[in-house]
């Protein structure tokens, strides 16, 4: 299955961190975020990276050239970062069938081969890694409503009065449906093509779209304080490895 990885992002939270560099640049535990990114989707059965780049993309594309561990790289240019969605259709013309996406800038240890194998049944036309967060924390999010079935209903972008405390993480699958709705998204209020609004079309139009619980953990570094945790929970990790 193909990967598209948004990496287009500046990252101005992350300052001073991302003066010198893109976002997906910056180092956890001694590896750049987006190495650790194409590491996870390799492991899940990644055979093409689309890379979506925008600020100092020249930065990535010396980096990394034409493959990452054997596995081709295709980079596709945002050269305005105008929202999730807008980012996803830079990857339109490069896609020919389901693909995964995963956010260029978050860290997971968590079980991305459920989402996989749930898109390969002919039931799922898309399936997202989600989790709980607590209640008052979920208007920063990407709220879900499900049904009995599991199935998302609705996604409402940092609502404030959340439906639910599920809330989406980065990573995602989806067929080729995902860029007719995003042609459609009209910009909000901040002037961007949200993901969330894109995701609602699909559903509206009777898609079905498969809420997997997240097992185990991811952390979305955007302030250096989650560099920090990140770099805590995988030396965590690692020291709880049985040795031989």
């Amino acid at each position: 299955m193909q990967a598209v990885v948004l990496a287009a992002g500046k990252g101005t939270r992350l300052r001073p961190l991302t003066e010198d560099k893109p976002k997906v640049l910056v180092e956890v535990d001694g590896q750049p975020l987006i190495e650790d990114v194409m590491d996870n989707l390799i492991e899940v059965g990644a055979t093409e990276f689309v890379l979506v780049v925008g600020y100092m993309k020249e930065k990535i594309i010396e980096r990394y050239g034409d493959e990452y561990e054997g596995v081709p790289i295709t980079y596709a240019h945002q050269r305005e970062q105008l929202g999730l969605a807008h980012a996803i259709l830079q990857a339109e013309p490069h896609i020919d069938d389901d693909f995964m996406l995963m956010l260029g800038d978050n860290v997971f240890r968590a079980n991305l081969g459920d989402v996989i194998n749930r898109q390969q049944e002919e039931r799922a036309d898309a399936a997202f890694l989600v989790e709980e967060v607590p209640h008052e924390e979920a208007s920063r999010y990407g709220v879900l409503d499900t049904n009995e079935y599991g199935e998302i209903v609705e996604v409402t972008e940092k609502p404030d009065d959340p439906p639910s405390n599920l809330v989406m993480t980065g990573f995602y699958t989806f067929t080729p449906e995902i860029f007719h709705a995003c042609h459609l998204v009209q910009p909000s209020a901040r002037g961007e093509y949200e993901l969330p609004d894109a995701i609602d079309l699909l559903i509206q139009s009777g898609r079905t779209i498969d809420a997997i619980r997240m097992d185990g953990w991811r952390i979305d570094v955007g302030y250096p304080d989650d560099k920090d945790r990140a770099e805590e929970r995988l030396t965590d990790a690692e020291a709880a490895m049985p040795t031989e």
